[in-house]
């Protein structure tokens, strides 16, 4: 049952001081868009590449499809501590920088790391077609399933508990809440996951819709909707001339007729997945009333960051939930809300504080299981 953490405590449990920014990234802008001015040549070899069945989505063919997931394995250890599924944000891929960042901490701590491409992204895109949305579970349980699989496979090789987690980041967390709450899993009586992280996730799409809207994101919703039109055109299995025609403007003159994320979710991602409208779907794949009610069985712990000064995804939703439970002993979700730390940024004076915050968690959750 939940609980909410004030800074303070949960990162004396950590062992961890509080966020502080590191010049030139002052504010939640240059927090949010630092790993897209700076890479550090971070490389990480896909050396186990693993495919996941799900079902085809192509409307004349029923030909199987796949995701495709990286596996990395630490080097630096007698045993590994657990396996992490790290799912990535709107429009991203394995390969994005924060990501591989964060999974190369992992590692160096003693985490294997399966690093799943979401139906669409780049290093997975001609195995399967059309997009994901928030709430992909189809996709998403099969890609759990074969996770616990692997965990179940490295426990017995390993001769010692091997644990579960998965790690979201921004859009990636809320589509891997969404998969906990979704149905009981009995893959060997197990929970989904053996804790859950979430990094800037969107709690509620409604707010996270209305707030990339504000004029002050022009810029970001332009590049987030260019990234997902034309991953949505770059389909190997090609789209509809109606859908065609809506992401390129066709027979019009002022533009593209899809000019929004909202829009775009309307016109594509809600009838792709089984929605009556775009309201209908923000308000189902929206976590936040499950995990105010923590209804699953399916996660045995969760791990909520979130900043106060994101600019795409508001802290409200977040804040509320934790509000809710400070006056309750209950357990399973701790919460952290920073001031700074921008979205998915956190970049601190010793680098990524985010990274070192999620690693240090996933230890601690770790040890119950060693």
């Amino acid at each position: 049952m939940p609980k909410a953490e004030n800074e303070n405590f949960l990162l004396d449990e950590l062992g961890l001081i509080p966020f502080v920014q590191r010049f030139p990234w002052i504010g939640g802008d240059m927090q949010t868009l630092r790993d897209t001015f700076v890479d550090e040549k971070l490389f990480l070899i896909d050396t186990e590449t693993v495919q996941i069945a799900v079902p085809s989505k192509r409307r004349f063919d029923s030909d199987q499809e796949y995701l495709i997931a990286f596996i990395n394995r630490p080097l630096k250890t007698s045993h590994i501590k657990g396996l992490v599924l790290m799912v990535h944000g709107l429009g991203g891929s394995s390969r994005r920088r924060g990501l591989r960042r964060m999974a190369a901490s992992l590692l160096d701590s003693g985490f294997a790391v399966m690093r799943l491409n979401l139906r669409g992204a780049a290093p997975g895109r001609e195995f399967a077609s059309g997009t994901y949305s928030a709430n992909c579970n189809s996709d998403v349980l099969p890609a759990i399933e074969k996770a616990r699989k692997i965990a179940h496979s490295l426990s017995i090789k390993e001769k010692v508990n091997v644990p579960l987690f998965g790690v979201g980041i921004s859009l990636g967390g809320t589509i891997l809440l969404n998969a906990c709450f979704a149905q009981n899993y009995s893959y060997l009586r197990l929970p989904l996951f053996d804790g859950l992280v979430c990094i800037s996730s969107p709690l509620d799409l409604i707010s996270s819709s209305i707030s990339i809207e504000r004029s002050r994101n022009r810029f970001y919703q332009k590049w987030l909707l260019n990234r997902l039109i034309q991953q949505t055109l770059n389909d190997p299995f090609g789209i509809t001339d109606g859908e065609r025609e809506l992401l390129l403007g066709k027979n019009r003159k002022n533009g593209p007729i899809i000019s929004s994320i909202r829009g775009f979710d309307s016109a594509i991602t809600s009838p792709r997945w089984g929605f009556a409208n775009v309201d209908d779907y923000y308000r189902r794949a929206s976590p936040i009333q499950a995990l105010s009610l923590n209804i699953s069985k399916n996660i045995q712990k969760i791990f909520l960051l979130h900043s106060l000064d994101d600019p795409w995804v508001p802290s409200e939703p977040t804040e509320r939930l934790s509000k809710s439970f400070s006056s309750k002993d209950l357990g399973s979700i701790e919460i952290l809300i920073t001031s700074n730390g921008g979205h998915n940024g956190f970049h601190g004076l010793d680098g990524c504080w985010g990274d070192e915050v999620v690693k240090c968690w996933l230890l601690n959750a770790s040890t119950r299981y060693s």
